[in-house]
């Protein structure tokens, strides 16, 4: 699908996005078109009107049509020639594949974590990790995720190895969200965000292979929250779809005055 010959014009487009205001435009609109489409804001399978988008965010449709580039690039949208975009939709293979991949690499990283615990300094890693706990409690789902997404980054950056975090950050922005809006207020939910701080635990006390056994866990649970069924680490209580409110304080919220209703 080229990025060439887009159009303006399709069926539907958010609203009161806020206006751009950094230096590089591109740069931005990925970032905050990014932010809404992990959030759910930006609904997968919906046609979206580049012109509109451009319009809201007080932008020309250039900057936009190339961050739409740069997100196609991340398999996070797709561009329909002559009528905007799309928010891709994942298949049931396509989070296992994510999972998948996730679990080959960040088992082994956090593995080798706990082998060279004396080295590391998981202060800020703990705070994130009570942090998402409360987010949870709290059935801010748009904080969780913030919070959820730079523990887990932060964690595998204690290996040194970018090209890990940027993957592994790009394979979660691509699911980080799927079938997690039906997860407000879930025991589930809270118990994904405690297993954080007993990964932390195990990492601090050199249990390589404790910590292994609880990412793999980790990662089996989240996907079976995304799938919305019970997995083997337990059960998944499924509740009906609540909107999602981002607030001030949240990494991925919006602005003040930024929402994404469907003006369709």
């Amino acid at each position: 699908m080229a990025g060439s010959g887009l159009g303006e014009g399709a069926e539907s487009g958010p609203t009161e996005l806020g206006v751009l205001s950094r230096t590089s435009l591109r740069d931005e609109a990925a970032r905050l078109l990014r932010a809404q489409i992990i959030t759910g804001a930006l609904v997968a399978g919906d046609l979206y009107s580049i012109g509109s988008i451009a319009a809201q965010l007080g932008v020309s449709v250039t900057p936009v049509r190339e961050a739409l580039l740069d997100l196609a690039k991340e398999e996070l949208v797709e561009l329909v020639r002559n009528r905007g975009f799309r928010i891709r939709t994942l298949t049931e293979e396509d989070l296992d594949s994510v999972v998948s991949i996730r679990t080959m690499l960040e088992v082994p990283a956090v593995r080798d974590l706990a082998a060279s615990r004396p080295l590391l300094e998981l202060a800020d890693l703990r705070v994130l990790a009570k942090e998402t706990e409360q987010h949870a409690l709290a059935g801010d789902m748009v904080a969780f995720i913030a919070h959820d997404h730079d523990l887990h980054l932060g964690l595998l950056a204690r290996t040194g190895n970018r090209y890990l975090v940027e993957i592994v950050g790009r394979l979660r922005n691509q699911t980080r969200l799927h079938g997690l809006q039906q997860m407000i207020g879930s025991p589930d939910l809270i118990d994904s965000a405690r297993e954080h701080e007993k990964l932390l635990d195990a990492i601090e006390a050199g249990d390589a292979d404790g910590a292994a056994r609880l990412m793999a866990q980790h990662l089996r649970h989240a996907r079976g929250m995304w799938a919305g069924r019970a997995d083997s680490t337990g059960s998944v209580t499924v509740h009906p779809k609540v909107p999602l409110s981002p607030t001030s304080s949240s990494p991925f919220a919006p602005g003040p005055g930024r929402s994404m209703k469907d003006t369709r």
